[in-house]
């Protein structure tokens, strides 16, 4: 029941995020004001908080202020702010990038229609672990990619605008259908970027472009705490050799080698795909911590190395 779960899960918790991403900037709980040179930060205007004519004091003790009001307020928050993916990926490993990240979430939806639509994920090739779609209604998800690739960057564009400029001046000029040149570059400039990025690059800056995964993937990979996906090859007798859990990846990992590949992002595509072939509770895979093992019915005692499954 709980695997059967995952999507749903997934699902609300990276809608959830994009909407968090939306109305940072309209609380101000985070964004930067251009016009007034501003950082907002939970509602309140952060500042280095020198004091004025600061640059005109040559003394050692004026000198050892403003280097420590930077090392607080400039240097070391931004510290915090970069050390967070590399704790999410130490703890979490990638579920930064499969539950939340927004881009992923665009990513998918590009997936999904361009299979529905092709047969394929991929625009240019066809993999090895594409699903059979049957045949869907080709005038129906082709309308939704058509209304997705007008939409979706659009409204991005507004959203990631909105944190350098006021998001109400953003709406001002909307509902006036005048904008200024920032605001009118922002918008365009952020669509153009993801309606590319959607349509051609998709889960390759996932792997080899993005900066927060590549940290969660490294710090995930040697972190020997980490959430990671395991399977139970101890019961690698009971695989129907299905390639359920091959052809629901989109990130192109193998799930059945039992290795820790850095693509993962923890979605649990593979674990819901083999409950549906071995039944709820059943199935071969499931997420734990570290070492640890956690299949419901505790078949994880007498592991066996890795090798029985390449034999296998």
């Amino acid at each position: 029941m709980i695997a059967s779960s995952l999507t749903f899960y997934r699902r609300t918790t990276q809608v959830a995020f994009i909407l968090v991403i939306f109305l940072l900037p309209v609380f101000d709980i985070l964004r930067y004001d251009t016009d007034t040179q501003e950082l907002f930060l939970f509602g309140s205007a952060w500042s280095l908080g020198l004091p004025e004519g600061f640059a005109a004091g040559h003394g050692l003790a004026a000198s050892g202020q403003v280097a420590m009001q930077f090392l607080l307020k400039a240097i070391l928050p931004w510290i915090i702010v970069l050390a967070v993916f590399p704790l999410l990926g130490w703890l979490t490993g990638r579920f930064f990038c499969g539950w939340l990240c927004p881009e992923g979430t665009l990513f998918e939806l590009s997936d999904l229609l361009t299979l529905k639509l092709n047969g394929r994920r991929n625009l240019f090739e066809k993999r090895s672990n594409e699903p059979d779609q049957g045949r869907p209604n080709r005038l129906l998800y082709g309308s939704i990619a058509v209304l997705s690739a007008v939409v979706l960057p659009l409204a991005g564009g507004v959203a990631l605008t909105g944190y350098l400029v006021a998001p109400r001046t953003i709406f001002s000029q909307i509902m006036n259908w005048e904008f200024t040149f920032g605001v009118k570059a922002g918008i365009i400039g952020v669509g153009i970027y993801m309606l590319i990025t959607s349509i051609l690059v998709r889960h390759i800056l996932c792997r080899f472009v993005c900066a927060a995964g590549l940290m969660q993937m490294l710090f995930g990979w040697v972190s020997p705490l980490s959430l990671r996906l395991r399977m139970d090859t101890a019961r690698i007798s009971d695989c129907t050799d299905c390639k359920g859990c091959d052809t629901a990846c989109f990130m192109n990992v193998t799930p059945r080698k039992h290795n820790r590949d850095i693509s993962c992002v923890n979605c649990g595509a593979c674990i819901e795909a083999c409950n549906q072939e071995l039944g709820a509770g059943n199935g071969l895979f499931h997420l734990g911590f570290g070492e640890s093992c956690a299949l419901p019915r505790g078949n994880c005692r007498n592991l066996v190395p890795s090798e029985t499954l390449k034999r296998s």
